[in-house]
């Protein structure tokens, strides 16, 4: 897997995991944890944390089994830049666009149930019932994770776009980890600084994708077909 999709992986992760707090935060503060600073308390706080991870890894490797069918089909390229370019398109959204495209289909019968289970998961309190909290958590309607998804089909191999989704929750984990553990809300005024910074970070992955899939020859960045061929076999040519 390329530098340049690590990197874009665990900052996209990182950028919006500021945006997790929001959407994520209040069912994390309700589960408990916060208010005991032991080693239960981290153990906890990281075994819900890597309920969030594990369906997001899930979904990457979904969305890889089809974006490698695309590779298989010629259209890596193509796909690779209209994935930059959504990213692109998506972080200049107005918020209010934003908003709706993430509640839609907020009361469909599958989100109620995904919502109730989720509720009876969360009163339980043990490791377990914190870990499907989390697993659940991960299947909320969230844009983070739709970019992250975009991104990630574009890797063109399920192996790569697994391994993207992972490190993408691997990013999201410091801050909302610090949060449980705080037990409260960023100061508004630092979370509105860092959310001016989201799009602009969105923006430099999408371009790098565009990048990417323009095939110029650039290591690390814009790799060539041939540097792609090698990269996704291992290295191995067999004579």
């Amino acid at each position: 897997m390329e530098v340049a999709l690590i990197l874009s992986a665990l900052a996209l992760g990182l950028a919006n995991s500021l945006h997790c707090v929001g959407m994520c935060g209040p069912i994390a503060f309700s589960l408990g944890i916060s208010q005991e600073k032991n080693i239960r308390f981290y153990a906890k706080n990281l075994v819900y944390q890597l309920g969030r991870v594990t369906t997001y890894t899930i979904l990457g490797l979904l969305i890889g089994l089809i974006g490698q069918g695309l590779n298989f089909g010629g259209f890596q390229k193509y796909v690779s830049i209209i994935a930059g370019s959504l990213m692109i398109i998506y972080a200049l959204l107005p918020k209010k666009t934003i908003a709706r495209i993430e509640s839609a289909g907020g009361s469909s019968k599958l989100l109620i149930r995904l919502k109730s289970s989720l509720g009876k998961f969360i009163r339980k309190r043990n490791y377990f019932s914190l870990y499907v909290t989390g697993i659940l958590n991960g299947l909320l309607p969230c844009g983070a994770v739709y970019v992250a998804l975009t991104a990630a089909i574009a890797t063109g191999f399920f192996v790569k776009s697994t391994l993207f989704m992972f490190l993408f929750g691997i990013g999201t984990i410091p801050l909302m980890f610090l949060v449980v553990f705080f037990g409260t809300t960023l100061n508004m005024k630092i979370r509105n600084k860092i959310n001016q910074i989201i799009p602009y970070i969105t923006i430099l992955i999408g371009i790098i994708f565009i990048l990417r899939g323009l095939e110029l020859g650039i290591p690390f960045l814009s790799p060539s077909p041939e540097a792609l061929q090698l990269n996704s076999s291992g290295g191995c040519h067999c004579h």
